[in-house]
This record gives structure tokens, sequence and C-alpha cells, in this order.
């Protein structure tokens, strides 16, 4: 089974390939530039970059699109135009080949990721506005369980929320927003917390792709057609509407 999973909704976007859950190769798109303190300020242009990536994916394994058995997708939360890119490049290649979708959250595929922990995970992604799109998980061995569900709060918040629940353990976060919020973190948490952006983990496809696979096997394709966005919030023209 070979599963060509792509991520748009992140700050880097990605495209990976997985055959039989083993990660076959992967394309990672350049980071975002940063400010004098560190912290991104803007995204990359995904719509340039993702079908770029997909094709250097395919020329470095020499598999073609008709050899891939299914397509995988982060569906959010996220930046709204990348998951809009995202999906749509999918189901374009979908509806092409007539192979399955499976969309991914993608703070899941975010805590999926961490290959070398064991114990809580939060992926901490900056939503901008002074918020972040967040989530709770447990790594036990090869398995990743869901704690919480994915929210979009303001970081301090939601740290807040991880103190009451973690009783003393030691939880990893990942992601741009643990970079952001850094200094927040560690003074709420203290010597609980490990923080990361992301580097040296495997990209954010990769564990879309590979979710995508356990997901397959456990025959949960989703419908091309009605699969959407997990957005979390309303867009700035929907809020201008309703005001």
């Amino acid at each position: 089974m070979i599963i060509l999973g792509i991520d748009t909704a992140t700050a880097t976007a990605s495209a990976a390939m997985v055959e039989n859950g083993r990660l076959v190769a992967e394309e990672v798109g350049a980071e975002p530039p940063a400010s004098g303190n560190g912290v991104a300020v803007h995204r990359s242009n995904h719509a340039e970059i993702l079908l770029p990536l997909i094709d250097r994916l395919l020329d470095r394994t020499g598999v073609r699109l008709s050899d891939v058995s299914a397509f995988a997708v982060a569906i959010g939360p996220g930046s709204f135009t990348g998951l809009r890119i995202g999906l749509s490049t999918v189901k374009g290649l979908a509806y092409g080949s007539e192979a399955p979708v499976v969309g991914i959250s993608t703070l899941a595929a975010v805590a999926a990721r961490v290959n070398d922990s064991e114990g809580l995970i939060c992926p901490f992604l900056d939503a901008r506005k002074k918020e972040v799109y967040a989530a709770l998980f447990c790594r036990k061995g090869e398995a990743l369980e869901r704690v919480s569900d994915d929210v979009v709060s303001s970081p301090e918040d939601f740290v807040d929320s991880v103190l009451r629940r973690i009783s003393g353990q030691r939880c990893l976060f990942i992601g741009d927003g643990a970079k952001s919020y850094a200094a927040m973190i560690k003074e709420r948490l203290g010597e609980r917390v490990v923080l990361t952006p992301g580097d040296g983990y495997p990209s954010a496809a990769s564990a879309v792709a590979r979710l995508a696979e356990d997901k397959i096997l456990r025959q949960e394709i989703d419908p091309v057609g009605p699969l959407v966005p997990l957005y979390l919030r309303l867009s700035e023209a929907e809020l201008k509407r309703k005001s």
C-alpha cells in the first residue's frame, strides 16, 4: 500500500510517501522567514510550492501517480488558505486517479511526528490573533491516544488546561506556537515541559500518510466530494457578515 500524504495546514508545506508503514521519502518546503526575535512573520506560498514538492517526491521514488493506493491530506485546523490549497490539490489528484482520500486532523499529525518520546504530547500551532490551535495526546509505545479535542484558544487558557491535566507528568509541546509562546509555557509549567518547533522530526506530511494508512486498514475512507476543511473558527469574511 502506497500512501501519498500532504500538509499545507502548517507553516511549512510538505509531501511524503509511506509504503506499508515505512517512510519512503519526504519533501519539505522552505521554512517561512522570521522576524528579529525568531518568530515567523508569514507563511510560505504553499500554492506555488506544493505541486513541485509532489513532483520531486515522485521523481525521487520512481513512483507514478497511478501507483499511489490512496491520498492523505491534513484537513485542519490551520491556515485557511493552506487548507483550501491542500484539499483542492488532493481532490484533483484523486479524481484523476480514482484512488481514495483520507482526511487527517492537523494536530493529530503534528503530535504523531514525535517518534522518540512517550507520554503527553501537545501540538501547539500559532493561529495568529493571539490564539493557538492545540490539543493534547498521549503516546504509549506505537499508539497515539487523543486526550482532548482540537480547539482554538488563547495560549494561556490552553496551557492552564494542560496544567490541570498533567498531574506532574512531563509534556512535550511541538509546533510554531511552542516557539512563539515559549516563555509563557515555561513560566506556567516549569520543568515539566519540553518545547520544540519540530526540527529533527519527520514532516507533518509523513505523519498524515501514516495515520491515513491506519484509517484505511480500518476501512475509514472519506468521500471525496463532501470532504471539507476543519477551520474551528470563522473566516474574516464570515466575521464581517455577522457583525
